[in-house]
């Protein structure tokens, strides 16, 4: 019962953040500020762990080809297949509900705390429209970040593969080629899509909602990076039935 009550309180948070829209000279600049803090901010990260893991893919795939019959290219093919419909869309998104979801929760947590959110209220201002829908506007932009996952995944483990002897070039790049189906570029967008919105809005109602002082932000952060996770993890598992069996 109490997770039904809880559930019911998110979906009504979404739908009072459509409600009495902030002025769009003040909610551009909102927008603006954060792509900056949730996007920009994480390319580096993003990049970074694409690529190494990219490599790691391609010498754990290489080292267990161990039948001089199988063909050097599965190492390119199960590279591309690893990282486009797995750990870009997926894992990805579980690292970003760790680093992005936890800014958000403890920065509307603290203005809550601080009672910044009860200011807005008393000034007439939509606190949820407010502080939410920039980040869930911000968060459209998240495929851009897993399609460059994708990209610095493959590279990695390219360059991981020839220059450690593996396999040749021709080889890995035959590898991602054959069997290709854009479908599952399709499938990875709609996954990083949803997961966007998850990441802009479960860690949004932790922090909105939160009670207590600033020991309990840093709790709430907790508590919400591992309900997103868990969210993540469930709906990969329902889009994935859905859209591949």
């Amino acid at each position: 019962m109490k997770y039904l009550k809880e559930i019911g309180k998110y979906f009504l948070m979404i739908q009072e953040m459509f409600r009495k829209p902030t002025k769009w000279s003040m909610m551009k600049n909102l927008i603006f500020k954060e792509v900056d803090d949730l996007m920009l901010n994480s390319l580096g990260i993003v990049a970074f762990i694409s690529f190494f893991v990219g490599g790691v893919i391609s010498i754990q795939t290489a080292l267990n080809l161990t039948n001089p019959l199988i063909p050097k290219y599965l190492i390119g093919f199960a590279t591309r297949q690893s990282i486009l419909l797995e750990f870009a869309p997926t894992f990805i998104s579980i690292i970003m509900a760790g680093k992005v979801g936890s800014f958000i929760t403890s920065s509307i947590g603290t203005m809550r705390v601080t009672e910044q959110i009860d200011a807005l209220e008393v000034m007439g201002v939509n606190s949820v429209n407010y502080l939410i829908f920039p980040k869930v506007v911000a968060i459209t932009l998240y495929p851009f970040i897993i399609c460059i996952s994708i990209f610095l995944g493959i590279l990695g483990g390219w360059f991981a593969s020839v220059y450690g002897g593996f396999a040749t070039n021709e080889q890995f790049i035959e590898g991602i080629q054959i069997d290709f189906r854009p479908f599952h570029i399709t499938y990875a967008f709609i996954k990083t899509f949803v997961f966007g919105l998850v990441i802009a809005t479960i860690p949004s109602y932790h922090g909105y909602y939160m009670k207590g002082g600033a020991l309990e932000v840093g709790r709430a952060s907790t508590v919400s990076f591992v309900w997103t996770s868990v969210v993540i993890i469930i709906l990969n598992y329902i889009l994935t039935q859905l859209m591949l069996s």
